[in-house]
């Protein structure tokens, strides 16, 4: 690795100037979060209406995510060696033609075809809205290195709340609206306004001017490198115990392919897709609450805790919110599973930021994206065929109806059912074990020590 490399870079002092910057990212964000969210969640709706097929929506979520991992540590690498403002119009340019790509698809091919799995459009069509739509990860990753770059340190975790805000802003109107459309107006309404919204985010960004300095190049042995993952690792190993909250991230994502493959279509199961889109949009105020208590009253002086105490939370939340076929217990336990969200996300953020150099956040963030996306995939891609070959059956008419019927309830809806509760289980067992560690331990010592 050559010297330079370890030379760190000169960042602008943060202020009010930068800090006005960072508002209107924010709001650039906003737009552009909408639309990916708003465009992913009505394909979603759209196809199992459809096919009423588990396996497609799983398909799809996993897709997502996998794709996500894959190109991670590129999008790191990538943001590293370049100005941030070059990045974000970069990855809207991409969703803009990947976009445009996809509303010619489905304008010109006919809709049985197009939901043929087995045919090419619809993987054309999949392929690009996913694209278009994995392209907004390296504006996050980019969003994540502006907090250091426009944030003052003692304001940053408050700043992660902010963007916490605006994801949960994103998903309740993207919510509500893309539940509507699919169901009073059709995909092709949808794939319009994504793409009129795709346009407006990039008109907008090219009016944001970012004070930043020029990057250094990233070398290895005298070679450029466009994908360092070793450099990623290298500094996150140099921080004892950060390689807890990765992994405690990449678990729950783990666990989390079962809300991404099967979610949907337990919500469905039980209500309209007009009132899963409502419900959605009111749940996610939650989400949008949970982001505003971090702006407004930050994170303490250890993080760390919120991060393992608020997953703990949440899975037992998992594991109770199925035990009865009722949308007011679903609904309930995804507004406490949503508000608690932001935090552990912004927590995950403020604890990076804190221990990693910004000329390598980039990287950090993308290995971190790798390892915590490539895990939902496994369990979305594995879920949505277990669920119709072995948990419905088994649940339907098989030993489990005949062990647990009588008070669990019977059908395919308590076949999904039975997965979120095993799967909160689990969780539970291993944020107890994570909170009893020695890496937690010695991490949040450090963390605290650090604040005063």
């Amino acid at each position: 690795m050559t010297e330079r490399e370890h030379l760190e870079v000169q960042i602008p002092e943060p202020g009010p100037a930068t800090m006005r910057v960072f508002g209107h990212l924010l709001l650039n964000t906003l737009i552009s979060g909408v639309t990916s969210t708003f465009l992913w969640f009505a394909l979603t709706f759209w196809v199992y209406i459809e096919t009423k097929s588990v396996v497609a929506t799983g398909v799809i979520g996993g897709a997502f995510s996998l794709s996500s991992a894959v190109l991670g540590p590129f999008f790191g690498t990538y943001v590293d060696r370049h100005r941030k403002h070059a990045v974000m119009m970069l990855a809207t340019l991409t969703s803009t033609i990947s976009f445009t790509v996809a509303t010619i698809v489905y304008v010109a091919i006919d809709t049985d075809d197009l939901l043929q799995m087995s045919g090419p459009w619809f993987w054309l069509l999949i392929g690009f809205t996913l694209f278009g739509s994995v392209a907004a990860m390296m504006r996050s990753i980019a969003l994540s290195t502006c907090v250091t770059l426009l944030v003052p340190e003692s304001r940053r975790d408050r700043a992660n709340g902010m963007v916490g805000t605006i994801t949960g802003v994103s998903f309740a109107v993207t919510s509500v609206f893309s539940g509507l459309i699919i169901g009073f107006f059709g995909m092709g309404w949808a794939y319009t306004v994504a793409l009129i919204l795709t346009v407006v985010a990039l008109a907008h960004l090219a009016t944001i001017a970012i004070p930043e300095p020029e990057p250094e190049p990233i070398e290895v042995n005298g070679r450029q490198k466009y994908v360092d993952v070793r450099g990623a690792v290298d500094a996150i190993r140099a921080v004892p115990g950060l390689f807890l909250v990765i992994g405690l991230a990449a678990f729950n994502n783990l666990l989390g392919g079962v809300f991404m493959a099967l979610m949907d279509a337990y919500g469905l199961s039980l209500v309209s897709v007009q009132e899963w889109g409502l419900i959605w949009g009111v749940i996610s105020l939650a989400f949008i609450g949970g982001g505003l208590a971090v702006a407004r009253f930050g994170l303490g002086p250890n993080p760390l805790r919120l991060i393992v105490v608020g997953n703990l939370v949440n899975w037992t939340v998992c594991s109770l919110f199925a035990v009865r076929s009722s949308i007011v217990l679903l609904t309930l336990g995804m507004l406490i599973w949503l508000a608690l969200v932001p935090v552990i996300e912004a927590a995950e953020q403020t604890v990076l930021q804190r221990s990693i150099p910004f000329e390598r956040q980039g990287r950090v963030f993308g290995f971190a994206q790798l390892v915590e996306n490539a895990a939902s995939p496994l369990t979305a891609f594995l879920m949505a065929p277990m669920a119709e070959a072995v948990f419905i059956p088994f649940m339907t008419d098989g030993r489990g109806a005949e062990l647990i019927g009588d008070w669990y309830g019977t059908g395919t809806d308590r076949g999904l059912a039975l997965m979120f509760t095993l799967a909160g289980i689990f969780g539970i067992v291993v944020s107890l074990c994570a909170l009893a560690s020695r890496p937690y331990r010695r991490l949040s010592r450090e963390l605290v020590a650090a604040s005063n």
